[in-house]
């Protein structure tokens, strides 16, 4: 099965990696602007296949992506100082503009991925572009707040000592600073994270929840400050989509995707549990959040509907 990665940033790249070390697929694809840096990155990889799985590494123009059941879209460009957020947002939207024709002409058939930041924006713009291009809803969505999801669950994890495959958490709205830490929906083993805190006799109270709250929602942050960008994360994270797509796993995780209403906020994609396989998505699960969280979604979801609407 074929993968195919536009933008070969930091990103794009470790998503490549993540899925020559999991197995993921059989033959990755790199496309880049700049095809030196697209050659350079698949060569660096491949190197890695002894050490890991079989994949195929090649890079290429556009035709390259013939065959791709998924193409994850990492292309854009970098804030620049002074620049304000919506110039940022018309700059990427410009590029989406180009990329995306140029890959439904070679491959109409694929799913597309998008982790471009900022990634619920972009991925609404991308659905709009895809279905002038007569791609069917659910066929491209983002990467949401999976990662931010994988922050909540491993920050708890280490706060009660219990392994992050028995932890049932999700993170919903803007894959940014409004996004919404589900508390009531924790599940742990089968039980309330308040029924196994007592259980476990382990206190988590207000003040270690704001820890874990800040945790997740600063870490991006943390992380750029100390080394400049984050990209093992999301690359792992997007190697776990690929996977459920390919694999037709049927799996939930909280991607982004358009939606008629979210929280009362019209037309706007933000991320939510969604069941999807190797068709897209299959359908966005409700979640019974508590009154407070329900509106902090509904405002997280109207930070995206605005800048959806500044950008046109």
């Amino acid at each position: 099965m074929k993968v195919g990665v536009v933008g070969t940033g930091m990103v794009g790249s470790a998503a490549a990696y993540a899925c020559v070390m999991r197995g993921i697929g059989r033959e990755i694809v790199l496309i880049d602007k700049n095809r030196t840096r697209a050659l350079a990155e698949a060569d660096d990889i491949f190197h890695a296949v002894p050490f890991a799985h079989p994949l195929i590494l090649g890079d290429g123009d556009y035709p390259a992506l013939k065959g791709c059941r998924v193409v994850v879209i990492a292309a854009g460009v970098n804030q620049k100082p002074g620049e304000t957020r919506l110039q940022l947002l018309e700059r990427n939207a410009a590029v989406f503009r180009e990329v995306i024709p140029n890959i439904l002409r070679v491959e109409p058939h694929a799913i597309l991925v998008v982790a471009t930041n900022p990634v619920d924006v972009m991925t609404h713009l991308a659905a709009r572009i895809a279905q002038e291009h007569g791609v069917a809803p659910g066929r491209v969505f983002g990467s949401g707040t999976t990662l931010d999801t994988a922050r909540f669950r491993a920050l708890l994890a280490r706060a009660i000592s219990v392994d992050t495959n028995h932890i049932h958490a999700y993170v919903v709205g803007e894959h940014g600073d409004s996004e919404v830490l589900a508390w009531s929906q924790v599940m742990i083993g089968g039980h309330t994270l308040d029924d196994f805190c007592s259980i476990r006799e382990i206190s988590l109270d207000s003040t270690k929840r704001a820890e874990i709250d800040q945790g997740v929602r600063r870490a991006a942050y943390h992380i750029i400050e100390g080394k400049g960008a984050t990209y093992y994360g999301i690359g792992s994270a997007l190697a776990r989509i690929i996977q459920v797509i390919l694999g037709d796993r049927r799996s939930i995780l909280t991607i982004c995707a358009p939606a008629d209403d979210i929280a009362g906020v019209k037309d706007v994609t933000v991320a939510m549990p969604h069941l999807f396989g190797m068709d897209g998505v299959i359908q966005r699960l409700p979640m019974a959040l508590t009154v407070d969280e329900e509106a902090a979604l509904a405002r997280s979801a109207g930070i995206v509907r605005g800048a959806i609407d500044a950008l046109g």
